[in-house]
């Protein structure tokens, strides 16, 4: 019960942190990572807060991944798979091989295994805390989609990493036997995760909408990951292989209400995993501060030199890459548009804050010297340094730096918008070119005025028809939307802007038919071909 109530108290605490964070202009995560470190401090008993290890990962590891896995756009990684590739799997390789090196040459009887699954702990950036700094700065789109790509891929890298390092720790590691397995899994993972995605809509799409379906989402994410794990498949490429799929499909089903909630309960649901794996991670390292016995010094020596690899190895990949794509560039006399500039390198080194992937894996890490973690805590310790120490060295230093740079936004985004809205705007006049109410009069001026063309006058209207032409045309807009992505004329940034502003109007319009359904004449015309009424 003690327990219970510190996490009510501190969530609260998180709650208001995050106001005055927005306030301030500040990333949330990096107030999180102050609050984990003053739990850490705190005076008093210490509460026992361990998690089962499996149970750590699946618990928060499957919710980020797919959350971010949904809004990724397939056209914008395909465009800049090169940049993406090479943080993905270069960066984060580097980046293991230089921990391990400098914590075993710093602990010399810390086991090779052990050493290699703490770099492949500290390895993934997290882009939460980079996207709410380069939002609010608008830098350019290009920037974002290379580490919102890197934020999700790089997770399956690293965490593909760390599961071959816990298998050597064990003794159960053999090359020969090991890694084959492990690529079959990742292939397998992938499949399974196009398979279940394309069941999910089938199997849900008779179940009541609202609660029922956003329950039904949270339950399908937790069944993907335990359902690949059990089978030996990789449940970190199942998951991103089922959420970007399920982006890709589900999206054309289901109700605008549903959707808009969807959408909110996802982002609180990510935003409290977020800040229980801080709060977790401050009680275990409260705990370790009792039973350290002296040996507080030496970890705080350990994880700064392991903060300070992280942050160099980052910034010095990015430089040579960077380097050498000029290089080539100049050499074959190809395209410059996509030459990486000096201040989007600098950039996109500096973001490298962690977050609750880093605490996730380090929450999972087994115990006891058994399993050939006897350096756990200092293990622990070092992660969340390297968490803290990003979010707050590179978290408060990323928005002056992105102004000093002078990067800003490329407009991208904005002219696809406008595309999109025009392009199905121009397919709702077609729905409604040759209806003659007056109702559908008043629905053609709103859509000329977003094309700038002469609007008829307002008659009277029937709020019913209305609302069932208005729900007509924008089922019109919203195929529209669909064709301009699948041909990729649009990217999933403008298509998702555009989509959740025909989910409210859609809303809006369901409200006012059920409002008026009393009202409308049996057999009226205007209902729309396979939606059930109200």
């Amino acid at each position: 019960m003690a327990l219970f109530e510190l996490v009510i108290v501190l969530l609260l605490g998180a709650a208001v942190l995050t106001t005055f964070s927005q306030r301030i202009g500040l990333p949330f995560p990096v107030l999180l990572a102050v609050c984990g470190a003053a739990l850490a401090l705190l005076p008093g008993e210490t509460i026992s807060a361990r998690l089962d290890p499996d149970l750590a990962l699946v618990l928060f590891v499957a919710p980020a991944l797919l959350d971010t896995a949904y809004d990724t756009s397939l056209r914008d990684l395909k465009t800049n798979w090169r940049p993406i590739g090479s943080l993905v799997i270069a960066a984060v390789g580097v980046t293991v091989v230089a921990v391990a090196l400098v914590s075993h040459a710093l602990v010399p009887d810390l086991p090779w295994a052990a050493a290699i699954a703490l770099g492949a702990i500290v390895a993934p950036p997290d882009a939460v805390a980079a996207s709410a700094v380069l939002r609010q700065l608008s830098p350019p789109y290009r920037i974002l989609v290379i580490l919102e790509g890197e934020s999700l891929l790089n997770d399956a890298t690293a965490l593909l990493i760390y599961r071959v390092a816990l298998y050597a720790l064990t003794g159960h590691f053999s090359a020969w036997t090991t890694l084959p397995l492990f690529v079959l899994g990742s292939l397998g993972g992938l499949v399974l995760g196009y398979a279940l995605a394309r069941l999910f809509p089938l199997l849900t799409r008779r179940l009541a909408e609202g609660p029922v379906s956003i329950v039904m989402q949270f339950v399908g994410t937790f069944a993907v990951w335990v359902l690949a794990d059990a089978l030996g498949l990789s449940p970190i490429l199942t998951v991103v292989a089922y959420a970007i799929t399920l982006a890709r499909n589900a999206s054309a089903h289901g109700g605008a209400e549903t959707r808009v909630s969807s959408f909110a309960v996802w982002d609180v649901a990510v935003y409290v995993l977020n800040a229980l794996a801080f709060i977790l991670m401050g009680l275990q390292l409260k705990e370790i501060g009792r039973t350290a016995d002296g040996r507080l010094g030496s970890y705080l020596g350990f994880s700064l030199a392991i903060l300070l690899t992280v942050i160099l190895v980052r910034l010095g990949w990015t430089m040579i890459y960077a380097a050498g794509v000029r290089y080539r560039l100049r050499r074959a006399g190809g395209d410059r548009s996509h030459m990486p500039s000096f201040g989007g390198t600098v950039v996109l080194g500096w973001c490298g804050m962690r977050g609750i992937v880093t605490l996730a894996t380090a929450l999972a890490l087994p115990e006891g010297s058994a399993s050939g973690l006897a350096h756990r805590d200092l293990m622990i310790s070092a992660a969340f340094a390297v968490v803290l120490g990003t979010l707050v060295i590179q978290g408060l230093t990323l928005g002056p730096l992105i102004r000093w740079l002078r990067l800003t936004d490329d407009g991208m985004v904005a002219r696809e918008e406008v595309f999109a809205r025009q392009e199905s705007a121009r397919a709702a006049l077609d729905t409604l070119r040759h209806d003659s109410r007056p109702e559908a009069m008043i629905l053609r001026k709103e859509y000329n005025f977003r094309l700038r063309e002469d609007t008829p006058p307002e008659d009277t209207l029937k709020p019913h028809v209305f609302g069932r032409l208005r729900l007509k045309a924008i089922r019109a807009e919203r195929e529209a939307l669909h064709k301009l992505r699948r041909s990729q004329k649009i990217g999933d940034v403008a298509f998702q802007t555009v989509q959740e502003e025909l989910d409210w109007a859609e809303g809006h319009a369901v409200h006012r038919r059920r409002a008026f359904t009393a009202e409308a004449p049996p057999g009226d015309p205007g209902d729309i071909p396979g939606r059930p009424t109200s």
